[in-house]
């Protein structure tokens, strides 16, 4: 089973990063700066971005990156230089974005979620030149002596109070009154963002992404997704990660859509928004559609316009896609699958697939190259689990300043994802778990991908993680991590419920009950490592 071929999809083999050859979209754009400028030409009186109580046409938003893309030259930022950003969703990081990429610097997104230490860590490993910063997150900057390479600071917002205020410069000024920007002269290999990846097995490593790999992204999305310049997607997810950034703000730049920006996601207040805006498009994690159906405000709403919800991170499960359908008939679901490394999307899930696949990622897409390699180095058999590698011009080339990792992760062109996964004969891959995620019991290899998608069924249980327990006599044994939806949901009503659906040796043998939420990263993965090192030590 194959997409079916689109015009204007065409596609051929190119060399790049000198010795990589990778299957490309003969017709593409040349850069990001490129997509904006068309975008801003094409487009310029449809409204661009609904941010707070801001709404900017295509044209305001091309002379909001043109000021600040003539204030960052006036301060000394050249090309290759990477500038650090400290910003909440909100259009203003896609003017900072964009206004880095016409000079040929380099976007450093940050987190908003990250502690002070970590914002240091990532600031000094990247090299920043400057740092981009929101007022409200002014308690999170590092102190000049502990991030000496930062020559200029700029704060957006507030009233300037914090971390060295008083030669901060102001975001909303810079640029007013100096000369237009010197684009630079971009090739399509050159850096575009130095984007960290979440750290939920290790301390982050910063993904070199290319002008290259986001175009190739955009196009994928464009194919797969078909959104076009009457789409209005809502931004519930962080501007700072790979997918908000280029899943939706760029791919939307170069639809010519609106985006709408969310600072923080909240189940109410996203069904108000997408009511109030006529959303037709957004993408979250299967447990944020959760929280929305679970709402009690959720009918109130009108959500005839939202067409196509897009998700990834996790397998939605069955219950969630069906009350989805009854709920919101006109809206189609879409599955798919990336990673920072990937500039998001490498396999998806066609729509028509979704009720009849729920358990797959999808089908790669038009210039991603796969194939599913047991630990022995050889691609295994159709049907086979091994680790999923990924070949194409959206893969990153290598990791900021970390040799070691570039050269463990990217091997002959692919780059190994760290995933079981299968690919069965008609093509379609169904992911399994992280290789770092499935437990060995006595020998017996278990995934707990399926234990947790079983338990999602059960009516008490609104999210949940399956880790492993170390044990001294079988090495380890499963344990459930769940956050009940009431306190009458037992250790024993759970247990029963997989003994009636799966082996003996899957059933989880001790539970972890909770009444709070589980801890997330900025894409809404569980973060099962820090499960794991509160429960049982690192």
């Amino acid at each position: 089973m194959n997409w079916d071929r689109k015009l204007g999809f065409e596609t051929r083999l190119e060399a790049h990063r000198g010795n990589r050859v990778v299957r490309c979209f003969s017709e593409r754009p040349p850069n990001i700066d490129e997509i904006l400028q068309s975008a801003v030409t094409r487009y310029a009186d449809r409204e661009a971005a609904v941010s707070d109580d801001r709404r900017m046409t295509f044209a305001e938003l091309g002379r909001e990156v043109d000021r600040l893309a003539s204030g960052l030259q006036s301060i000394g930022v050249t090309a290759g230089d990477r500038v650090a950003l400290l910003i909440p969703t909100c259009v203003e990081m896609t003017i900072s974005v964009f206004a880095l990429c016409r000079i040929g610097a380099i976007a450093v997104p940050l987190d908003t979620r990250l502690i002070a230490s970590e914002v240091e860590y990532m600031v000094a490993d990247s090299g920043s030149v400057a740092l981009i910063y929101d007022a409200s997150l002014a308690d999170r900057i590092p102190s000049p002596n502990r991030t000496p390479g930062v020559r200029r600071r700029c704060v957006l917002g507030g009233d300037q109070r914090g971390a060295n205020a008083s030669s901060d410069l102001r975001f909303e000024t810079l640029g007013i009154g100096c000369e237009a920007a010197v684009p630079a002269s971009i090739d399509d290999d050159d850096d575009a963002l130095l984007i960290y990846t979440s750290g939920t097995s290790g301390r982050p490593k910063g993904a070199v992404v290319s002008h290259l790999n986001v175009v190739h992204s955009v196009r994928h999305y464009e194919f797969a997704w078909g959104l076009g310049q009457d789409d209005r997607s809502l931004l519930a997810i962080p501007a700072s990660n790979i997918t908000g950034l280029v899943a939706i703000i760029v791919t939307l730049m170069h639809a010519g859509g609106c985006v709408v920006y969310m600072r923080t996601f909240k189940a109410a207040a996203f069904l108000a928004l997408a009511s109030r805006e006529r959303a037709t498009h957004a993408f979250m994690v299967p447990a944020m559609y959760k929280l929305c159906l679970m709402c009690p405000e959720f009918e109130r709403h009108d959500l005839s316009a939202w067409r196509l919800g897009s998700y990834g991170g996790a397998i939605m499960p069955t219950a969630t896609i069906d009350e989805l359908s009854r709920r919101i008939p006109g809206l189609q679901l879409m599955n798919g699958y990336g990673s920072t490394e990937t500039t998001s999307p490498a396999v998806m899930l066609p729509k028509h697939l979704t009720a009849s696949h729920n358990d797959s990622i999808g089908l790669p897409l038009p210039c991603a190259e796969i194939c599913i390699m047991g630990m022995d180095g050889r691609e295994v058999a159709p049907g086979e689990t091994g680790e999923l590698w990924i070949k194409g011009p959206m893969v990153v080339s290598r990791y900021w300043n970390n040799l070691e990792e570039t050269e463990r992760a990217f091997v002959g062109g692919y780059w190994r994802s760290g995933d079981l996964c299968s690919r069965d004969a008609e093509g379609i891959v169904r992911f399994h778990d992280r290789l770092k995620d499935s437990i060995n019991r006595g020998g017996y290899k278990i995934y707990s991908a399926e234990i947790e998608n079983t338990l999602m069924q059960h009516p008490g249980v609104q999210e949940l993680a399956v880790i492993a327990k170390p044990d001294l006599v079988l090495g380890e044994r499963v344990h459930a991590v769940v956050t009940r939806r009431n306190p009458e949901v037992t250790e024993d009503s759970l247990r029963e419920f997989c003994v009636a659906r799966m082996a003996d040796y899957k059933v989880p043998e001790s539970f972890t009950l909770l009444d709070e939420p589980l801890p997330r990263n900025s894409n809404g993965k569980v973060l099962k490592r820090t499960l794991r090192e509160e429960l049982f030590g690192a």
